[in-house]
């Protein structure tokens, strides 16, 4: 055990509120679990995202590695937590038997301990708090309800976060769809302007254009804005043809 004191319960919707990004609150998170482990000297944060295992975040020199080293050979304590949403214990490194050689290079890394407790379980957004520590039983005599506390309120947390984060994507996502549209928009007159067509008639000279080439017809409306405004286009120059 260390003689550090043991940090205050964050207040993880303050976390959530300080920070910009969803990395950027789980990089907190992952501290403050660190600061509430006595004894512990890594955490890492696993994730599950598009199908497998990610480790999100991490404080402390090992944590990354060792969560890692699971998610190699699919099996380990903190993917137990994360696919049961059970507790996971490992008292020993040295003396401990399940998934296969991963004890033993934990062990060979410094961790002689760990303590995995599950976040989210049984949902699309599952993990695991993952705490490390270089003595053997570090959690034994830890208090761990505040750890416990703090993985049950990052579940909702976490949601939340992935919530803004999916919501600010498809902010971005819809603005550059309705700069494109813009572009669009106004190399259609340009052409209705050279040719005296419908704009019907320019778009489908634009689109033909953007077939022939192989080339996005946002790209084709730049090119030709370009050309008019003298800037540089994204590639070659477009000319309309009747």
């Amino acid at each position: 055990m260390t003689d550090r004191p043991v940090a205050e319960m964050p207040d993880t919707t303050a976390l959530l509120l300080e920070t910009k990004t969803l990395d950027q609150f789980l990089q907190a998170l992952a501290h403050a679990a660190l600061a509430l482990a006595e004894g512990a000297d890594g955490c890492g944060i696993t994730l599950e995202r598009q199908g497998r295992p990610v480790t999100v975040s991490s404080a402390g020199p090992s944590a990354t590695k060792l969560d890692e080293a699971q998610y190699g050979q699919d099996d380990g304590p903190c993917l137990q937590a994360m696919r049961t949403g059970t507790e996971v214990s490992v008292p020993d490194t040295l003396r401990e038997s399940r998934w296969a050689d991963y004890p033993a290079y934990a062990a060979v890394c410094g961790a002689r301990s760990s303590l995995s407790l599950p976040i989210a379980p049984h949902s699309h957004t599952a993990g695991a708090l993952n705490l490390y520590a270089p003595l053997p039983n570090a959690f034994e005599d830890v208090d761990l309800t505040k750890l416990r506390l703090l993985a049950a309120e990052a579940t909702g947390a976490i949601a939340l976060a992935q919530r803004i984060s999916d919501t600010e994507e498809f902010a971005a996502d819809l603005e550059a769809a309705l700069q494109s549209r813009t572009v669009i928009d106004q190399a259609i007159g340009v052409v209705v302007g050279q040719q005296r067509c419908t704009p019907e008639k320019a778009f489908e000279i634009l689109r033909t254009a953007s077939q022939h080439r192989n080339v996005k017809l946002r790209v084709i409306c730049a090119e030709l804005l370009a050309s008019i405004t003298g800037g540089t286009p994204p590639e070659g120059r477009f000319r309309p043809r009747a």
